[in-house]
C-alpha cells in the first residue's frame, strides 16, 4: 500500500484534532505544526512553530491541510516553495454572514477572509496545484467551541440561560468529526479543484430550539429563560460588564433572529459531505479527557 503524507496547520484546534484523527485512520503519515509543545499521536510527528516562523518543514507531501485562520494560512502557502499539489484550508461562513455587517470589524473579518481564498486559490494555480476551502458553519462537538460549549457551561453554573424573544432565526450545527472527513475526502475529489464549499451541519433549526436542545443534554437540565427586550438587554450588559461576554462578537444577539442557513448540496455532491442532525449529550460539550 503506498502511504501517503499530509503536512498540517491548526492540528491542535478542534476540527485540527478531528482531521488528525481522520488522516490516521486512512493511514496517511502527518507531520503537524504546533505553536506549542505537544503529547506524541500515533501516526503524527509534531513540529513546534507558527505560520509566521515556521519549523523545518518537509520539502515535499501528497496533501497539506490548514485549519487555522485562513489569511495566515494562504500568506505563508503564497510565498513557500514546498512541492504539493493538493491543498485543503477551512475557511468561514464568516465571509457571507459579515460581509454586510453593521459592525467595522466584522466587515474587515469578511473582507480578510475572501482575499485569503482569493490569494490561495491564485497562489495554487500559479504553482500547478489544486487547492479547496471548506467553509464551516456553527462548528461543536469537541466541547471546544466558543459558541455552544460556552452556552453550556455557562447554564450549567447558573442553572439557567437567557434568551431574547423571537430568537427563531435559523441555524445549522456542523459536528467536527464531519467537518473532518470532508477534509479528507476533499483530496482525492478531482471536482473540488479551485472551488470553497459551504458545510453546514445536516439539520437546520431555530436559534431557540438549538439552545434547548443544547441545555436538554445536560444533567440537570438548566432553564431556558426567554426574556424581553429591554429587560434582557439589562442582563447583556451586565454580562458584559463581568466579563463573562468576552469575545463574543458585536453583531451575535441581533442574529439571534436572522436565518444563517447555507446550501450542502455541492459539498455534497463532489465530497460526499453527510452532515448529521444536532443530538447533543453532555459529552459533546463535557468530553471526558
Amino acid at each position: 500500500m503506498n502511504v501517503r503524507a499530509a503536512l498540517v496547520f491548526g492540528g491542535s484546534g478542534q476540527v485540527g484534532a478531528a482531521l488528525l484523527a481522520g488522516l490516521a485512520r486512512d493511514d496517511w503519515e502527518v507531520v503537524a505544526v504546533s505553536r506549542q509543545p505537544r503529547e506524541p499521536v500515533a501516526g503524527v510527528r509534531w513540529l513546534q512553530g507558527g505560520l509566521a516562523q515556521p519549523p523545518a518543514l518537509p520539502r515535499t507531501c501528497d496533501a497539506i491541510f490548514s485549519s487555522g485562520p485562513l489569511d495566515l494560512f494562504s500568506a505563508w502557502y503564497a510565498g513557500s516553495g514546498i512541492d504539493c499539489r493538493r491543498v485543503v484550508a477551512f475557511g468561514s461562513t464568516s465571509m457571507h454572514v459579515k460581509r454586510a455587517a453593521e459592525d467595522p470589524g466584522e466587515r474587515e473579518l469578511a473582507a480578510r477572509l475572501r482575499m485569503a481564498e482569493q490569494r490561495l486559490f491564485q497562489a495554487a494555480a500559479e504553482r500547478g496545484a489544486a487547492a479547496t476551502v471548506l467553509r464551516p458553519t456553527l462548528v461543536y462537538g469537541a466541547g471546544r467551541d466558543a459558541s455552544l460549549t460556552r452556552i453550556a457551561r455557562l447554564a450549567a453554573r447558573a442553572g439557567f440561560f437567557p434568551l431574547p424573544r423571537g430568537a427563531t432565526g435559523l441555524r445549522q450545527p456542523a459536528h467536527v468529526d464531519d467537518l473532518a472527513a470532508a477534509a479528507v475526502a476533499a483530496v482525492d475529489s478531482a471536482a473540488s479543484h479551485g472551488h470553497g464549499y459551504d458545510l453546514p451541519g445536516g439539520e437546520s433549526l431555530p436559534y431557540r430550539e438549538m439552545v434547548a436542545r443544547t441545555l436538554a443534554a445536560l444533567s440537570p437540565s438548566p432553564r431556558l429563560l426567554e426574556l424581553p427586550g429591554p429587560l434582557f438587554r439589562s442582563a447583556l450588559a451586565v454580562a458584559r460588564a463581568t466579563g463573562r461576554l468576552r469575545g463574543m462578537p458585536p453583531g451575535a444577539v441581533a442574529r439571534m433572529r436572522e436565518d444563517l442557513v447555507f446550501d450542502s448540496t455541492p459539498a455534497q455532491r463532489d465530497l460526499g459531505y453527510a452532515p448529521r442532525p444536532f443530538r447533543p449529550t453532555a459529552a459533546t460539550f463535557f468530553p471526558k479527557v
